[in-house]
């Protein structure tokens, strides 16, 4: 199968740091491809993929101090995406609903996963023009404010099952990873930790938006000696993190899409504290995987019952549940089905692969007019 996968362009896919919808994205793809099928990743120029890479900027935009109009690179990646419409069995975007009045018109299938909340009014006059745009979810609890757009599947997230080492023995100090934003609640994993006289290690990006609020809100609360905050860490660093973790604290305060640092901690064998809000039932087998509490008292409770922990079997469910190999198998449940009604599918013979010739490769940056996209490999 030919498969365009169209991510946005804040991040590297996959992301040097904070990102999770690019980091799905590159998990994704690269199962794909180990799958035996064709992916072009239409992504930021320093993206990584064993598959075809198309970029209109050179780098992630987040972390580019030059550029100063984003939506400008989006609008030249959604140009570049149609151009090659033609040659894809399916597209597949995750950059929310900036393509639906261009994909609903092209006659190519066309998946959307929407990574984000839909609790917002907004959204309702939204959907009810674009009720026809076929969209997934992260998780069944994701869809409710709009239980009626057309769904055609929830695929929970999953990870490469050798991303993160299966780390045996507990660790010693509770992990927090997240955003510092009012809805992460990082202000009441500092409490948790306080109270149950617990080292807590903060892993945490601050968004351009959310600085006013780490300065007036958070910044007091760090000076602690319980307290680290670190910032912003890679993957590499990030399995250590969470994996020497006594527990991952996850405090939300809002209807959270779905939370993939939750499966990160699975991975690594390591239990999660959650509060019971969006997609966390879904997601942690209650004392199993970690407990779902309520409030602060009962994450107290909590951390007292994991001095015996099964790591072991929380790293197995991890394994049947949240696989990249699963994710992926789900999605071409998805893909097939929508196929199947447009009456798309092309048979390609097994090893004929998509030539670069077939794609309107288009950049721009430092390597504009040279008729080449930034492609890597893994």
């Amino acid at each position: 199968m030919r498969i365009a996968q169209v991510a946005p362009l804040y991040e590297r896919v996959p992301p040097r740091y904070y990102g999770g919808t690019e980091r799905i994205v590159s998990y994704l793809t690269e199962e794909l491809i180990k799958q035996g099928h064709e992916l072009t990743l239409f992504a930021s120029g320093d993206s990584l993929t064993k598959g075809h890479l198309i970029a209109p900027c050179v780098r992630s935009l987040r972390l580019d101090s030059g550029c100063e109009n984003q939506l400008a690179y989006h609008f030249l990646q959604l140009e570049q995406v149609f151009q090659n419409a033609a040659a894809f069995d399916i597209i597949h975007f995750h950059i929310d609903c900036l393509h639906y009045p261009l994909s609903r018109r092209i006659g190519v299938p066309h998946l959307t996963t929407l990574h984000g909340r839909l609790d917002l009014p907004d959204l309702i006059p939204l959907y009810r023009e674009f009720s026809d745009v076929p969209v997934a979810s992260i998780s069944n609890s994701q869809r409710t404010p709009l239980s009626w757009i057309n769904w055609q599947g929830t695929v929970h997230h999953g990870l490469p099952v050798d991303l993160y080492e299966f780390k045996r023995s507990q660790g010693s100090y509770l992990a927090f990873v997240g955003r510092i934003a009012p809805e992460k609640r990082v202000d009441r994993a500092i409490e948790i930790a306080k109270l149950a006289k617990m080292k807590l290690k903060i892993v945490a990006k601050v968004d351009i938006n959310d600085y006013h609020y780490m300065d007036t809100a958070i910044r007091p609360l760090l000076d602690h000696p319980l307290v680290e905050f670190i910032g912003e860490i890679g993957d590499e660093e990030k399995v250590e993190f969470l994996g020497n973790a006594y527990a991952l604290l996850f405090p939300i305060d809002w209807v959270e899409p779905f939370g993939i640092v939750m499966i990160e901690a699975m991975a690594c064998g390591t239990p999660v504290i959650a509060f019971r809000r969006g997609s966390v039932p879904e997601v942690i087998d209650d004392g199993v995987t970690g407990f779902i509490v309520d409030d602060t008292e009962e994450s107290l409770h909590a951390l007292d019952k994991l001095h015996h922990f099964d790591r072991e079997h929380c790293r197995k469910v991890f394994e049947d549940r949240f696989s990249a190999a699963r994710m992926a198998g789900d999605y071409l449940k998805i893909y097939e089905r929508l196929l199947g009604a447009k009456g798309r599918a092309r048979p390609r013979p097994i090893g004929e692969s998509v030539k670069r010739s077939d794609l309107a490769v288009r950049t721009n940056g430092e390597a504009a007019g040279h008729g080449d996209s930034y492609q890597s490999e893994l």
